[in-house]
């Protein structure tokens, strides 16, 4: 294991990282559309989805699987020089697709995650672990990205933005794939007196309708059929999340996170429905998945995990509260002026984008000296 603190663990570099990136690139990219493309590189409705879902979302699953891998396996997971090598290749895609570098960023942007990959793999095999699937998540991310790639180079006859949807489908079932295992298991262990229901079949049938729903609305399936699918989905996953008892965990914020996040699922699907038969745009539907189911689990669990591993207890403060409440107001004010046409909506807009950055740029201020110095009880990791 490494001695520098910052490369002790996966969590450390990518969830600094992947902050910096939201802090920093929403603003940018407002710029850009304000007043037009600033230099060179991807259009900027391009480069904003790719850096929001291949940037700052992969960073943080990256971050997340290598330091839970470890815990699932006992085994070790890339630290020291390798950790930062795949930090380092991360970066260098970031600043890459600034520029006119074309295929030498899309090659190096694109090894990110087959590098990440390889380093999961090597854990959870050894293992025989039962997350294996995990690697293919990662796999399909980077076909998602390769496809975007090759359409922005103009090899591929289809819009750049059709990929980079397709990868935010599949990382929104990654996170309700993952909000059934631990926040029903959160909540009950922080509030004893939750009223945690568990139904198995309500659990399968709301992925796989999820799933459906999701597969039809990037298929092109005929809209009543895919309308039918989300609001099939919407409702189940609406009842898994009433029955994870959401209103016992008013007074904890580290939990209300969690379950006010996972509420924009059923909220997106709605809107998912709504959009089939043209009573709302598409885009909505997006934005509550992306910047409020997939933005606000994010920041719930990069508070939660970074807590946790750096040997602190999991309680949180003003900062913490502050950062919850600007991701969500964020994604309110990216979602509702779509709803109706607005001549506010450059304004909705660039308020949602300050509020998503400020909300990032706190969790930096406080999380920074942690995410880079040893564990408050002495521990490795």
């Amino acid at each position: 294991m490494s001695r520098l603190p910052l490369l002790q663990l996966g969590f450390r570099p990518f969830y600094l990282l992947a902050a910096l990136l939201a802090a920093a690139s929403v603003p940018w990219w407002l710029v850009q559309y304000r007043f037009g493309p600033v230099g060179g590189g991807l259009p900027p409705m391009a480069w904003h989805g790719h850096e929001m879902l291949f940037g700052f979302a992969a960073a943080v699953i990256v971050g997340f699987l290598f330091t839970a891998a470890r815990n699932w396996t006992g085994l070790p997971t890339p630290t020291g020089a390798a950790l930062a090598m795949l930090a380092a290749l991360w970066v260098a895609g970031r600043v890459l697709l600034l520029t006119d570098a074309g295929w030498m960023a899309a090659a190096v942007d694109l090894a990110f995650l087959p590098a990440a990959a390889l380093g999961l793999w090597i854990p959870l095999q050894r293992a025989r672990n039962r997350n294996r699937f995990m690697v293919g998540i990662l796999v399909l991310l980077t076909l998602c990205n390769l496809g975007f790639h090759l359409a922005a180079l103009g090899l591929l006859q289809a819009a750049p933005g059709a990929f980079t949807r397709a990868g935010l489908y599949l990382v929104l079932f990654l996170v309700a794939l993952m909000a059934g295992r631990v926040v029903p298991s959160f909540t009950r262990n922080a509030v004893p007196s939750a009223r945690i229901r568990t139904w198995p079949m309500v659990d399968r049938a709301a992925m796989i309708a999820l799933a459906a729903a999701l597969l039809a609305a990037g298929a092109g399936v005929p809209p009543p059929v895919a309308g039918v699918l989300a609001l099939i989905a919407a409702t189940l996953h609406a009842w898994r999340l009433w029955s994870w008892d959401p209103w016992c965990t008013r007074a904890r914020p580290i939990l209300w996170i969690l379950h006010l996040s996972y509420a924009w699922i059923p909220i997106g699907l709605l809107l998912l429905a709504a959009a089939q038969v043209g009573l709302v745009p598409e885009l909505a539907a997006v934005h509550a998945f992306g910047t409020g189911a997939i933005g606000g689990m994010i920041i719930g669990m990069i508070t939660r995990t970074a807590l946790g591993h750096t040997g602190r207890p999991l309680a949180t403060g003003h900062t913490e509260i502050a950062a919850y409440l600007l991701v969500h107001a964020a994604a309110l004010l990216r979602v509702l002026p779509l709803l109706a046409i607005s001549p506010l909506y450059p304004l909705a807009l660039a308020i949602s984008g300050a509020m998503w950055s400020v909300a990032f740029a706190l969790y930096l201020a406080r999380y920074a000296p942690m995410l880079t110095t040893v564990r408050a009880d002495g521990k490795p990791g």
